[in-house]
């Protein structure tokens, strides 16, 4: 799947405008690309170049990367659940902020869920920290645009993991339809 957005023409505050992104199902040889990106993005939890080469390579179909000019500025992880494959859960998500693209991350998550909706997912499920506002705001609008509703809970406390980690909250967004 590739999907092309452009940004709005003009110009503001040092952003590069009339830029394309182009969305497609990552490859092998993009791991060590996303690795980087995640290492460069405050809060996300750090996995190696080898998990990203390794993901990409088994679990490509449910994920997507964001290019412009074949360089990766975004990527979405996410995958069918082996127990439940009607439900699509979203895994890990990041944009470079210097792409210029107004609302790639929000355009990333909505093709990625909206791909898996098309091919029968019937539910999207992220975990999310109660403090990740912007989040939490791109799922209620994904869950908005398909008049579905949201449940909540934390799936697992902060008490699992090290270093004073947050409560992973889900929301699992659904019952949804193609359409």
């Amino acid at each position: 799947m590739t999907i092309t957005t452009t940004s709005a023409p003009g110009t503001t505050r040092g952003t590069v405008t009339d830029t394309r992104a182009v969305f497609r199902a990552p490859v092998p040889d993009d791991g060590p690309a996303v690795w980087k990106l995640v290492e460069n993005t405050p809060g996300l939890d750090s996995n190696s170049p080898y998990y990203y080469t390794l993901w990409f390579r088994d679990f490509a179909h449910g994920s997507l990367v964001a290019t412009v000019d074949d360089e990766i500025v975004g990527f979405l992880t996410g995958y069918r659940r082996p127990d439940e494959p009607e439900t699509y859960f979203v895994w890990q998500t990041a944009v470079n902020p210097r792409h210029g693209i107004p609302f790639l991350g929000v355009k990333l998550f909505q093709a990625a869920a909206d791909q898996q909706v098309a091919e029968g997912a019937r539910y999207v499920e992220a975990t999310v920290s109660a403090e990740n506002k912007s989040i939490i705001m791109v799922l209620k609008q994904f869950a908005r645009k398909h008049a579905a509703h949201i449940e909540t809970r934390v799936l697992f406390p902060g008490s699992l993991f090290a270093d004073d980690h947050h409560d992973e909250v889900l929301y699992r967004i659904g019952p949804l339809a193609a359409g």
